[in-house]
């Protein structure tokens, strides 16, 4: 993998996105525990908006080309795959795997995000460094690679020495083997044939010869043309590089952008509030809503192999969980700001070695835009619509915002990423509710693995310590005791893994599963969740470029709670007892990106979910939403 493709993995994760921060738990019902009520009021003051997810960074096919292009090879085959991550999400996201299929396939880059799963200007002078450069030489012994018995030794002892017009590169070689075509022999043949004229000029007739002179015009005649076209894509070329010059934003930052407009709706469903009784106490339903998000990335480079991102963000479209009693019916696409621009990452990524990059900053940094992204079908813009569809959610625990992370490429199928995350790092106040290592934090881990190039797998490991009684996941059972009992700090250890196989060119398939057991810090007993999605993404279904996906799945959902009477969730309207859920929710999801053009997709979708809230007296709930997505 290159220098700059390990760093932009989550970046250029083609549409790997963060988490929402801060994301609505609310609880089924109000508690009136005045201790409770206060952390919650503390941390609101302190947060950042709620529901705000980051931008991705763009993937477009000249963003991972330019940063190849210019490095090392090695991992090429990574990078393309990427996300990717990077992230999410966040960011480096990434037209190659972004138009075609979305799919910030594994082994790429570091979605330093790395991850996210990344896009900076071949013109940075760091990258220019190329060893295809040329340098005159005065003498054959100067070129390492050609040898006296070399059968053209003594034509380009000649050419070097009488006339002066070889050229060889800047590792001191000639690269005599390598295959030429008509327009290349046609420049050296003119640089040639200008050396020449100079000779003549100066009167130094006794240099070339009457014979010699002949065959030069032969020369010209022969390859007229071809000079001739060379000269004029020489003054195309200098007038573009000039109006470039004139109108580039940076020499040093690019600048990438999203626009999404988004309708969506829901259907009319009873709720089963209390589930003790299976009688439905309330009604949830949606308006119809026109919504915007706006997400803009500046990505800069001091040295080529460093990246300093600064992500902003604006949006109108909240979350419809409080309206329906439940977080289920969540859009990838949120980001509710009031259309207030709001830094939503700020990091720096570079590498310490040829095969480490590490993360660090006050915001985009977490689980998700640091891990490489696995999911084909991740991408707020460009993948699934909900946000259930865009990662394994234990990934989300800890609401992560600022921190550090790495990415160590082990070898070319296996790498390590890990990340440490608060949630609110700027806050200097009450250590037990927020700052670097007080209030709401995560740290964690991810194996990836490509055991063979059609199959990339992730293994991950989080651990969370919470102040108060929320996981953070954002979607399903994220809390973790009776909205009637006083609140308490849980620390929780999860586990899962997400695999994806790409069949072919146009089907992938894979999935995720989940686990983790949370303990409170003061109580006996435990609380255990699962989540579990399957996925079908149908590249190019249709034409090149577009892309369907089809999600089957379980939000996560208390399996066990053993703590004490009165503290238990899942039967908190019937006295708090220990228990786990009873039903189950199921997640279906259909959509289809159809790729307009280069820079617009339009994306209908249909989420269906069946008990929702794990309550089967709740009736399925519909979300519908049609996207459209700008990426400039």
């Amino acid at each position: 993998m290159s220098d700059l493709s390990l760093l932009m993995l989550g970046v250029l994760t083609a549409g790997q996105t963060s988490p929402p921060h801060n994301l609505p738990e609310p609880p089924v019902i109000q508690s009136d525990n005045g201790a409770q009520q206060l952390a919650a009021e503390n941390l609101s003051q302190n947060s950042p908006p709620a529901e705000i997810t980051q931008p991705e960074f763009m993937q477009p096919d000249s963003t991972s080309e330019a940063i190849a292009a210019p490095v090392t090879n090695k991992y090429q085959n990574l990078l393309n795959k990427i996300h990717k991550n990077i992230s999410s999400q966040n960011f480096l996201n990434q037209d190659s795997q972004l138009a075609a299929e979305t799919t910030p396939e594994l082994s790429p880059s570091v979605q330093l995000p790395i991850s996210p799963e990344s896009s900076i200007a071949p013109e940075f002078s760091e990258l220019s460094e190329s060893d295809e450069q040329m340098s005159q030489v005065t003498s054959v012994s100067q070129l390492d690679d050609v040898q006296p018995t070399d059968w053209a030794f003594s034509a380009l002892q000649s050419l070097v020495e009488r006339y002066g017009c070889i050229a060889g590169h800047t590792n001191g070689k000639y690269l005599g083997n390598t295959a030429v075509n008509r327009y290349e022999f046609a420049h050296s043949l003119n640089i040639c044939l200008n050396q020449i004229q100079e000779l003549i000029t100066k009167n130094q007739a006794n240099t070339v010869s009457q014979v010699e002179l002949d065959k030069i015009k032969r020369l010209q005649t022969e390859f007229h043309a071809e000079l001739q076209e060379i000269g004029q894509r020489i003054d195309v070329l200098e007038n573009k590089n000039i109006e470039l010059k004139s109108h580039q934003f940076s020499t040093t930052t690019r600048l990438f952008g999203q626009a999404i407009f988004s309708l969506q709706g829901t259907n009319t469903t009873n709720i089963d509030l209390f589930p003790r009784d299976g009688i439905p106490e309330r009604q949830g339903k949606t308006n119809l809503t026109f919504a915007n998000s706006v997400q803009l990335t500046l990505a800069t480079s001091f040295t080529g192999k460093d990246l300093l991102i600064t992500g902003l963000s604006a949006g109108n479209l909240g979350s419809n969980a409080s309206l329906i009693s439940h977080n289920m019916g969540r859009l990838s696409f949120e980001s509710n700001t009031e259309n207030r621009v709001v830094i939503n990452d700020l990091s720096y990524r570079f590498l310490l070695a040829d095969n480490l990059g590490i993360v660090v900053g006050s915001a985009g940094v977490n689980a998700a835009t640091t891990f490489r992204g696995i999911n084909p079908l991740e991408g707020s813009g460009d993948g699934a619509i909900s946000q259930f569809g865009q990662r394994n959610p234990i990934l989300n625990i800890g609401n992560g915002t600022g921190g550090i992370g790495f990415d160590w490429e082990i070898s070319d199928r296996i790498s390590l990423q890990g990340v440490y995350s608060a949630e609110i790092p700027s806050f200097p106040g009450n250590s037990n509710l927020a700052g670097l290592f007080g209030g709401r934090y995560s740290a964690g881990a991810q194996l990836t693995l490509a055991p063979t190039n059609n199959l990339d797998v992730g293994i991950h490991y989080i651990y969370s310590h919470s102040p108060n009684d929320l996981l953070g996941t954002g979607i399903g059972d994220a809390q973790l005791i009776s909205p009637f009992a006083p609140t308490t700090a849980f620390n929780t250890h999860a586990v899962g893994a997400t695999v994806a196989w790409r069949l072919n060119d146009n089907l992938q398939l894979g999935g995720w599963g989940g686990f983790s057991t949370s303990k409170p810090a003061n109580l006996s007993g435990s609380v255990e969740t699962t989540n579990w999605m399957v996925f079908a993404a149908l590249p190019n279904l249709g034409k090149a470029g577009n892309l369907g996906g089809i999600l089957v799945g379980q939000p996560p959902k208390i399996t066990s709670s053993n703590l004490p009477d009165g503290y238990n969730f899942p039967n908190f309207s019937n006295g708090g007892t220990p228990g786990g859920r009873n039903d189950t929710s199921l997640h279906v999801e259909l959509f289809y990106r159809a790729q307009l053009n280069d820079r617009l997709s339009l994306t209908p979708g249909l989420l269906v979910v069946f008990n929702p809230d794990h309550n089967a007296a709740n009736d399925p709930l519909i979300v519908g939403a049609l996207r459209a997505a700008f990426r400039f």
